[in-house]
């Protein structure tokens, strides 16, 4: 039964049902029908107002609508597209250098929103044109957007890395508590922040290599921008940091505060939230009619979320009732491998399931069941949430169901074929599979960073 509701529940999602509706009234449905036959104890229900109230009073969860309110208003006062344009500026002599600038501010802004969609979107309005009105060729043009658009799973502060963190933490406690230690180490968003830091700026790094490469082999592909195209725009070196330095030293002040310790993530979000108003008033582009529409992007968003997370909690208790925990722990541990084939297995699944669910779905639907059965077999958790990251962020990217793909294709003009997409980022997808790789082969380049900071 478990299984069936789990397939019932994926069907539902991809026949478009609103995802928080389609997790809870997947599950009322079927505790009533295991209830009448006698299959399901109502009494697993009780459980879930104490659940929301422990949403309520979670700390760590205020974070998210103050960094969805941040990158919503560094999104729509214009500091994405005057970053582009002076990166453009600065890269775009050099074949390739375009498609740099779009990496970079991508990776700024992913840092900024979060949220794949919003970046994905931003880029492909922003960036698009510019880069086929210069000759690129659209395939390379919609895969470098693409690529650039999904770092928002990896590059903290994240919204995303947030929500792991907390569920990770939970996964951990339980996990600890299973095998007798009933004094386990917490978990924080601090450490998956400084644990994804490294891996993130590797995979900008690694897109860079690769984007100079197609560069220095196939510039025909990738042509230089006319300097003279752009003649009154002033001092470059100052235009860089007047627009730079301000989003940049807001960034690094509000990961920098969680890494080291000084503020917790809600605290670092309120001061990312009020430095991107100050910020945007500095530059007097905060009216009213801004500062208006942000906030109902920032409850539409933030609403999302929750309810998300109740109806998640409601599908994992009846899940739980109908003994679906025991099932999966049951058959990882009776997988060939041990613990490496129960997590190839468990990172396959993701990644298919990244196709049809999102982020925050497979967040508190599938990692909540499958996590503590890996820590408990003595898999390090910040490692473990950052393989989980980087898996779904290849999952994003992949044809023909990547949700990246599809923002991007929303926002693109006709004459770019969703073939061209496909293309443009299957060397993205490469280089993220090698990144997975890399981070299983030197499980260091997660845990160095942690183990420097915290000890």
């Amino acid at each position: 039964m478990a299984l069936v509701m789990f397939a019932c529940v994926c069907l539902v999602l991809m026949a478009g049902f609103p995802v928080a509706f389609s997790l809870a009234g997947t599950a009322l449905a079927f505790a009533v029908f295991g209830h009448w036959f006698g299959l399901f104890d109502l009494v697993f229900l009780g459980a879930l107002p104490n659940r929301i109230y422990a949403l309520m009073v979670n700390e760590t969860l205020i974070a998210v609508p103050l960094f969805v309110f941040m990158g919503v208003i560094l999104e729509r006062t214009r500091i994405a597209a005057n970053l582009l344009a002076t990166m453009g500026r600065l890269f775009g002599s050099m074949p390739g250098g375009l498609a740099i600038s779009v990496t970079l501010v991508g990776m700024l802004l992913a840092a900024s929103t979060g949220i794949v969609g919003a970046t994905v979107v931003t880029m492909g309005l922003l960036s698009l044109p510019t880069l086929l009105k210069r000759g690129y060729d659209p395939a390379v043009a919609t895969g470098t957007i693409c690529a650039a658009g999904t770092l928002g799973q990896i590059i903290p502060p994240s919204i995303i890395l947030i929500l792991l963190g907390d569920v990770i933490s939970n996964a951990h406690q339980q996990a600890q508590l299973q095998l007798g230690n009933f004094t386990p180490e917490t978990i924080s968003v601090g450490d998956l922040f400084a644990g994804a830091l490294i891996p993130g700026l590797l995979l900008v790094a690694a897109y860079i290599i690769y984007l100079l490469l197609l560069a220095w082999f196939r510039p025909e592909l990738m042509p230089a921008m006319d300097v003279d195209d752009d003649p009154d725009a002033g001092s470059l070196l100052g235009d860089l940091v007047r627009v730079l330095l301000p989003p940049l030293l807001l960034m690094v002040g509000v990961l920098g505060s969680i890494i080291v310790g000084v503020a917790t993530p809600t605290e670092a979000a309120a001061v990312g939230a009020i430095g991107a108003l100050l910020l945007a008033g500095f530059r007097r582009e905060l009216g009213l009619a801004v500062l208006t529409a942000s906030v109902r992007v920032t409850v539409r968003v933030t609403s999302m979320v929750f309810l998300i997370l109740i109806g998640a909690s409601l599908f994992s208790l009846v899940f739980r009732g109908y003994g679906g925990d025991e099932m999966v722990e049951s058959l990882l541990s009776g997988l060939p491998g041990g613990v490496f084939g129960a997590l190839v297995v468990v990172m396959l699944v993701m990644f298919l399931l990244g196709f049809v669910l999102d982020f925050i779905e497979i967040t508190f639907v599938v990692v909540p069941t499958v996590g503590p059965i890996l820590l408990a077999m003595g898999l390090d958790p910040v490692w473990l949430g950052i393989m989980i990251a980087v898996n779904l962020q290849t999952s994003f990217l992949t044809p023909p169901f990547g949700f990246a793909l599809f923002y991007l294709r929303g926002v693109a003009p006709p004459e770019v074929s969703t073939g061209a997409i496909y293309r443009g980022v299957l060397p993205f997808i490469g280089i993220q599979l090698l990144m997975l790789v890399a981070l299983a082969l030197w499980p260091g380049l997660v845990s160095w960073l942690p183990n420097q900071i915290y000890g």
